[in-house]
Parts: structure tokens; sequence; C-alpha cells
């Protein structure tokens, strides 16, 4: 859809539509339309994208307010984006490659592994010969190995935390979900459904914490308002700390790529991105 150009004296605008894109200022924002939502919110993407949140019927002139408001805001996310580009290793699968689950770090064995094509054991991340020679097949059991360890891993911690937090257990699911590192969706099951990004497994637990906590904090409060900081602050007193470390480690993490047998890396997708909100 072409760009919506604002002009200042223009007072009958339609609402803003789903996948719009809105220029304010010579930027372009990609508008997205939620019924959940009631207040506007911005989020900065890895690559600079910059996309607008905000309520169904919302008015072009109180989203136009909204950005112009939040410029200072933008500008320094967009520099501190600059400062702190994502520096996300390539993998080979190699004999002695490095590679993390929990925070601690493992080096890879290559191994007649049979049946068991990945596996942890005896402070080893142990793969199979014939699988480390095809680097696609290799990645996709891998990262079917995070999940796997991370989905048991996970539910023995989600009961402590949603006690502490006073809300229901939702439904956990643990795989790709693009450029977040955690989704809260409810509806879906009795207390809804939470889905973690495989590799935030690689984090130390304190910080897998931090993601968990953050996802059920939506259970109560939808957006990332006060009320909602407030929330995870009395669960996660330290979680403005917690959020830096994230955002540090989050960016050098693996997230898939890969080199090809062209001696070209492979795409990646994932990537986690700063939010504000009005």
């Amino acid at each position: 859809m072409p760009a919506l150009v604002l002009p200042s004296d223009s007072t009958d605008r339609p609402p803003l539509v789903d996948g719009q894109a809105l220029v304010v200022d010579g930027r372009e924002f990609r508008v997205t339309v939620s019924a959940r939502r009631k207040r506007l919110g911005l989020t900065v993407e890895r690559d600079g994208a910059l996309t607008l949140r905000v309520p169904v019927s919302c008015e072009a002139a109180r989203a136009e307010a909204f950005v112009r408001q939040s410029r200072a805001w933008i500008e320094s996310k967009l520099r501190l984006r600059d400062q702190h580009r994502p520096a996300h290793p390539v993998r080979e699968f190699r004999d002695g490659e490095s590679f993390r689950y929990l925070g601690r770090e493992y080096r890879l064995l290559l191994a007649d592994e049979g049946e068991i094509p990945v596996r942890l054991a005896a402070g080893r991340l142990r793969m199979d010969k014939a699988l480390a020679a095809d680097p696609r097949r290799a990645r996709r059991e891998l990262i079917a190995w995070y999940r796997k360890a991370g989905l048991r891993w996970s539910t023995g911690r989600l009961q402590p935390w949603a006690a502490r937090m006073e809300v229901p257990e939702p439904a956990v699911t643990v795989r790709d979900v693009g450029n977040r590192w955690g989704t809260y969706r409810p509806g879906e099951g009795e207390a809804g459904k939470m889905a973690l990004h495989w590799a935030v497994f690689q984090l130390p637990a304190h910080l897998v914490d931090y993601v968990i906590a953050h996802e059920l904090a939506h259970i109560k409060v939808s957006g990332h308002g006060p009320d909602y900081w407030m929330l995870l602050k009395r669960a996660i007193p330290e979680c403005e700390v917690r959020k830096e470390e994230l955002d540090d480690l989050g960016r050098r993490l693996w997230l898939g790529h890969i080199v090809e047998r062209d001696g070209e890396p492979g795409r990646n997708r994932a990537r986690a991105p700063k939010a504000m909100e009005e």
C-alpha cells in the first residue's frame, strides 16, 4: 500500500487501517491495528523499521501527534541501534564449535549418534557426524533440540512465577516467534497460550525467567504502559537491569545463521525489537 502523507491542514482524515504506511515528518511507519489495544505504541525494529501500533478507529491526527511527541525517543533508539548492531554468530557445525544452553557454553562433539541426532551428555553437545555434513539438516535438528529442552525446562519454571504473579498458568510452546523473545495470546485455552523463542534458552536462567515473567504479566495487563511495568517490577524488582542484560546478550545469540555449502551465511528472521507505549 502506498504511503499516506499527512497534510498539516487536513481535518477530515479516515481512521488508520492495518498494514497502512504512514509518513510523519519524513519518517515512514507501518501501522498495525489491534482490537485489544487502547493506547498507541511505537516499536523500533532491529533493522531500523518503525512500527506504529494503534487501537481500532484511531484517528490519523492522534497518531501524528503521538509520533511527534515521541520524536526524541525514536531518535535515541535509532542511535542506540547504530551503536549496538546485532552480532549474531554464524555456525558451520564443526567439531569444537561452541553452543550455549542456559548460559553455559558447550563444545560440539561430532560422533556416531545413530537414532538420537543431537543430545547433551557429559558436558558436550553431541551431534551425529552424518547430520553435521548437511548444515541445513543440522540446523533443523539442533533447533528441534533447543525446542524440546527449552519446553521441558520452562514447564518446571512456569508454576512458581505464575503463583508469584497471581495469574493462571497458560499453555506453553517453544518455537520460532519471529521478532519476539516471547508472546502471550489470551483466549487460546483456559488461561491463554505463551510461546517462547527457542533461542531464549541460550540465555542464563535468570534472563529466561525474565522473559517468562514478562509474558505472564500480559495475562493481567495488555500493552507496556505504567501498570504493566509496575506489575512486572513487583515480581522482579531488578527487571530494568534484566531487560538491559537481555538487550545486550540477545544481540549476540545464535539465531540460526549457518554457513551454507557455497560458503555464504544462511539467512535468519529472528530479531528483538524495542517498544514504546503511549
